[in-house]
């Protein structure tokens, strides 16, 4: 079965189109969300120094939009109990404390204290035992801590309902690392290469969104704000020429010569060291927002809240993993990409294209990464080291679900970030990822071939 090139042209116009699509659908969701609470949450303006501060912003989650609670007051203590810093929340609700420089600061333990008192009259903290939240630095960006203001929901008074709370967050970080752990399956499966440099073709994408919403001005549509959502289109296109250019100027030469899956895994990691280093000095080390800073008011749904954003991210998700994993059963371009990852000689004896499929298996599998970075910079801010941080996670869901196999990367990773957020209940949740790698290891020690892989007979 041949790969033909009007075939593969056909198939990423497809998927840039589809991209196309529900950004601009969702620019329904994006513009009222930008526009909630303009004086809320306005970004602390950007440094250049070698500090890490403490950042955070306090809303009135009874008001709507959500209303800046400001003149709150808060002190950060160190594992000693000596005071470090101190500061208020300014009109937006925002409170930036410096805790001095990074190398002074990685890997000690603060404890931020809210003083209940200096609290507006009539608010309150959603969990009245949350006053004080420990914080741990390990990177150099500044560490980002929230205390939910508003009356107590039925969110919290429940086992049941504060899990069902919890499985909407790990739904939507579970989608999101189905799509990076998506694109890393394909690559492996196609190629037997194991790239530690995945992750920051996760990062890529998110500067790349964070670049174009940086520019000057906004991009607006009819009136509405879509800057975001050409953000996100721009990060796909962008992610992809990064996975071709990937492939056509290092890992095509490497196969050509017959370089050892070992050796080639080995300059997987040189990569995601030098890419790393690249990013940090374009980016710098501090935590980036988009434009959209400030949180969204939330929509209830009985007891459980879930905002906008929410929603748009669960349904972006799902439709793009849906096209990807179509394409890969029906078309006949996803035909080849299955064939070349059963047996690569054979498929290239029937006189298909190995180099061609290959390389579209890293645009698709770029895209599909950058497309990842995007969103989780959306739901959490991110750093240089965004891809690095959740890259085992990544591994940890194509192992789960079965090498190779799209559908188990997507179940592995649902499993793994349901897991994550859910088991926050029970579990610190400094511990959450090494729950999810403990429930790796059982799984693979009752099934070693991952819950949808085949068994296969070794040697």
């Amino acid at each position: 079965m041949h790969a033909r090139p009007r075939t593969i042209s056909a198939l990423l116009v497809a998927l840039v189109a589809a991209v196309l699509v529900m950004t601009g659908a969702a620019s329904a969701y994006a513009a009222p969300v930008s526009h909630v609470g303009e004086s809320a949450c306005q970004k602390p303006a950007p440094r250049n120094d070698d500090t890490i501060h403490i950042q955070g912003c306090l809303t009135d989650l009874r008001e709507k939009p959500p209303k800046p609670v400001p003149d709150v007051r808060f002190t950060v203590v160190d594992d000693q109990g000596k005071k470090v810093g101190e500061g208020t929340s300014n009109a937006s609700g925002v409170f930036d404390i410096s805790l001095g420089k990074s190398i002074d600061v990685l890997g000690n333990t603060y404890t931020v204290h809210l003083d209940k008192g200096s609290l507006p009259k009539g608010a309150a903290l959603r969990n009245p035992k949350q006053v004080a939240l420990k914080v741990t630095p390990k990177l150099s960006s500044d560490v980002y801590v929230t205390f939910p203001i508003g009356n107590a929901t039925a969110a919290q008074s429940g086992f049941a309902i504060q899990a069902l709370q919890l499985a909407v967050g790990g739904l939507v970080f579970s989608l999101l690392l189905a799509m990076a752990a998506l694109g890393l399956s394909m690559i492996f499966g196609t190629t037997g290469l194991t790239n530690f440099a995945h992750g920051e073709l996760i990062t890529f994408g998110a500067l790349v969104a964070y670049g174009v919403d940086a520019l000057p001005g906004t991009i607006t549509i009819g009136g509405t704000n879509v800057t975001v959502a050409v953000a996100i289109v721009v990060s796909a296109i962008a992610s992809a020429v990064f996975g071709w250019v990937n492939d056509r100027a290092l890992w095509r030469p490497l196969r050509h010569r017959g370089t050892g899956l070992v050796a080639m895994m080995v300059v997987s990691i040189g990569l995601s060291i030098f890419l790393r280093n690249i990013f940090q000095y374009l980016a710098g080390a501090s935590t980036h927002q988009y434009s959209q800073f400030s949180s969204p008011r939330p929509w209830h749904l009985g007891p459980i809240l879930v905002t906008p954003k929410d929603v748009f991210i669960i349904v972006f998700s799902t439709v793009i993993l849906v096209l990807v994993v179509i394409a890969l059963q029906r078309t006949k371009l996803g035909k080849a990409t299955r064939a070349v990852a059963d047996n690569t000689a054979l498929a290239a004896a029937t006189g298909i294209n190995v180099d061609r499929v290959v390389s579209v298996v890293w645009i698709v599998g770029a895209m599909l990464a950058g497309l990842s970075g995007v969103l989780l910079g959306m739901t959490q801010g991110f750093d240089f080291q965004l891809g690095f941080k959740i890259l085992l996670l990544v591994f940890a869901a194509v192992v789960l679900g079965g090498l190779g196999t799209a559908w188990g990367a997507i179940v592995g990773a649902l499993v793994i970030g349901l897991f994550v957020e859910v088991s926050t209940l029970i579990i610190p949740a400094e511990l959450k990822f090494v729950g999810a790698l403990v429930v790796l290891i059982v799984v693979l020690l009752i099934r070693p071939q991952g819950l949808l892989g085949k068994a296969q007979r070794v040697g």
